[in-house]
């Protein structure tokens, strides 16, 4: 009986590959509910999460306007790209979102009188994209197909947005941000659990959404994940191994965060205060000593951050940067110790070299591409993925590795053949 209750989901999430008029003639209707096995936790990727924000009496503003809030209570700080372009509150919003460097913590903060907090924890509603642009990104349309299996948010699906500005912190450093929301993670995890028969949890992640997923995952003790979490699905994660996207980011600003005719550079001096900024820069591990950055009288491979950071003047009031950075050699990777599935495409350009021939960090460089899903590169991802895989196998639990060929990194979720895959996979987690 257990045996055919377990194919008979199988099915059901399978029939969600086949077009949606025969899925509807075939019977798979929401209702029947035969698909739901295990509750999922779904996380998006770095631009998903929303920002609210309070201003107190102790904010002081650099311009008049950035102040009509004050005393007002919580407001959308990151949550719609137009609404801040028609209030002409760029400034602003680049000053609210800044990060400052506490010495007496070692870490770091709002500005004085700036109160953050990110909503709708708990919820898989708590990403959205902050445009119209793009109505599917942000696991939405992965979200609806779930959805259409019969997972209801708050009962059997869920999510857990953070914070976009903070960087999981590397293994033997602190953060209270993070240890915050590990903690209310893991409560989430054992909620999830005891809301659907004491069931294990399926955990998916896109992009960012994954990395955080294997650093929360791997903060907890190896028995209490062996028990809750049943399987994990990352699809695009950002390696630990890291990617050249964020060497792009550093340099002309952050195209990740995307504002309509407003300049990359005009928020870098924000994006620099982000913890999350230098987090997975390109490492020797995947890049070795290759030249990744090219100036007429420089280059700099992975292991000349450093030296580059000063030439592209990377400072923060009151901190060195490499306080925040990982020496080049120190390249840790730790396996989950569940059984994982990783889906990445493969076969789109991808900036692996960045020429900036007069040494002007404040113009766009030349880019040379190399392969991968067009934001992560494939050299990085495999050299991720075969240190996870040796980790795993090693102490034989599954670890499953999916390249998916002409899908870009932000459309894995989104593209009708790559969601074909995606959807199998989950399916056979949940199985």
């Amino acid at each position: 009986m257990a045996m055919n209750t377990a194919f008979l989901g199988l099915l059901q999430l399978l029939l969600l590959l086949v077009p949606s008029p025969l899925r509807d003639y075939l019977g798979a209707r929401p209702s029947d509910h035969h698909g739901v096995n295990y509750p999922i936790i779904l996380q998006g990727g770095f631009g998903c999460p929303v920002l609210e924000a309070r201003l107190t009496d102790a904010y002081t503003p650099s311009h008049p306007r950035c102040g009509a809030l004050k005393g007002k209570g919580w407001f959308p700080l990151w949550n719609s790209t137009v609404d801040l372009l028609n209030h002409d509150y760029m400034p602003c919003f680049a000053e609210q979102m800044s990060l400052v460097f506490d010495p007496a913590t070692n870490g770091f903060q709002n500005r004085h009188g700036v109160e953050t907090r990110v909503p709708n924890f708990g919820s898989a509603y708590g990403f959205s994209y902050k445009d119209e642009t793009c109505p599917f990104c942000c696991n939405v349309r992965l979200r609806t197909e779930l959805e259409a299996l019969g997972y209801r948010d708050g009962d059997n699906l869920f999510g857990a947005p953070y914070d976009i500005r903070h960087a999981p912190p590397r293994p033997g450093q602190y953060s209270e941000v993070y240890t915050e929301y590990f903690a209310r993670f893991k409560g989430l995890v054992q909620q999830a659990s005891e809301k659907n028969g004491n069931k294990q949890v399926i955990i998916i992640g896109h992009s960012f959404g994954g990395r955080i997923i294997l650093d929360f995952v791997n903060s907890t003790p190896l028995e209490w994940r062996k028990k809750f979490i049943k399987h994990l699905v990352l699809l695009s994660p950002t390696p630990h191994t890291g990617f050249m996207d964020v060497i792009t980011n550093l340099i002309e600003g952050p195209r990740v965060l995307r504002f309509p005719n407003v300049p990359y550079l005009a928020l870098r001096q924000m994006w620099w205060s982000f913890t999350s900024s230098l987090l997975s820069l390109p490492s020797s591990m995947a890049f070795g000593h290759d030249p990744i950055i090219i100036t007429k009288h420089r280059n700099y491979s992975a292991y000349d951050y450093p030296d580059f950071l000063a030439a592209l003047g990377f400072s923060l009031k009151g901190v060195s940067p490499l306080t925040k950075l990982p020496p080049p050699t120190d390249m840790r990777i730790d396996a989950p110790m569940v059984p994982t599935t990783i889906l990445n495409g493969v076969g789109i350009e991808t900036t692996k070299q960045v020429i900036f021939w007069d040494g002007n960090f404040d113009v766009s460089p030349e880019l040379v591409y190399g392969d991968g899903d067009g934001v992560v590169n494939l050299n990085s991802v495999l050299a991720f993925t075969k240190e996870l895989e040796r980790q795993q196998v090693s102490e034989n639990i599954l670890f499953k590795f999916v390249k998916i060929p002409n899908v870009t990194h932000g459309d894995i979720t989104i593209q009708d053949h790559s969601l074909r895959i995606v959807l199998a996979e989950i399916a056979e987690a949940n199985s």
